[in-house]
């Protein structure tokens, strides 16, 4: 039997496409993935939600504009836009949960959602764990500027490479790339995660919502992780966070890449066990 439930919640006008584990008297977490094209929570945090059960409530939605919640019609326009209305529904998700405060673990663009979280509502969040997390003002790397344009040229073939740009070692998905790349094109490609994808990345080079100087305002304690061959976000990213959140430290996991929770599942379990414990 999974350690995982999964289910639809309202909330007001917005469905989110929920999974849960861990006792609900735990300590809660939220998991925010990230925007690669056909991402689900499940596909970011499944092993981690297994393996962190006896640890943890674990609460890890599809965020708005991704896999099986709503896909606003017509979408907000821009990362700024976009992120703002994400933080507003998870923040009413918590509230409708009962969940007055929890830490973040946030993936790439979850760990920007996760930042603007903890920005706009402090006193929501404890502890934050970001993994390869993007906005900081570091170059496009040519994997990311591949995911953003993914639709300008989609199909099999490119999620195959997209899925290889995210480890470090393809062989860590055995042979089961060409499958798995088959099933998560058909869930990508419906046309309201193609809108909800390109309205959020409609300007490459959108301003971020983060800047430096508000970062001064986070004091949460946060753990970075990344990996030293992430080839979507560049380790700079990282150091950047690192030397701008007052609090950080860096956790800097060889032979991994953007997926380090799958390369390494052991290693980043025991990490974001230690930091949140």
């Amino acid at each position: 039997m999974s350690a995982i439930t999964t289910r639809d919640v309202a909330v007001g006008d917005v469905s989110f496409h929920l999974s849960t584990s861990g006792d609900p008297s735990s300590r809660p977490v939220l998991w925010l993935h990230g925007s690669g094209p056909g991402v689900t929570a499940l596909t970011n945090w499944q092993g981690a939600l297994e393996e962190l059960s006896g640890d943890f409530y674990n609460i890890a939605p599809d965020v708005v504009g991704f896999g099986d919640s709503t896909h606003p019609d017509p979408p907000p326009q821009g990362i700024g836009a976009f992120t703002a209305l994400r933080v507003q529904t998870l923040v009413a998700l918590l509230d409708q949960l009962g969940v007055d405060q929890v830490d973040i673990v946030g993936n790439s663009m979850g760990g920007i959602v996760g930042l603007c979280l903890a920005l706009a509502h402090p006193e929501r969040v404890r502890r934050i764990v970001l993994m390869g997390a993007g906005g900081a003002p570091v170059p496009l790397s040519p994997g990311l500027l591949s995911l953003i344009l993914f639709y300008d040229n989609a199909s099999v073939e490119s999620m195959r490479q997209l899925l290889t740009n995210f480890v470090a070692d393809p062989a860590v998905f055995g042979d089961q790339l060409e499958q798995i790349a088959a099933e998560r094109f058909p869930r990508a490609t419906r046309p309201e995660v193609e809108r909800s994808h390109r309205a959020t990345f409609f300007l490459v080079g959108d301003p971020l919502p983060i800047s430096d100087e508000a970062l001064k305002a986070i004091t949460h304690p946060v753990l970075l992780i990344h990996g030293d061959t992430d080839r979507i976000i560049p380790l700079e990213s990282s150091t950047w966070y690192a030397e701008h959140l007052p609090t950080a430290r860096l956790e800097v996991i060889p032979n991994a890449g953007h997926w380090l929770q799958i390369e390494h599942p052991d290693t980043f379990a025991r990490l974001v066990r230690e930091f949140l414990s």
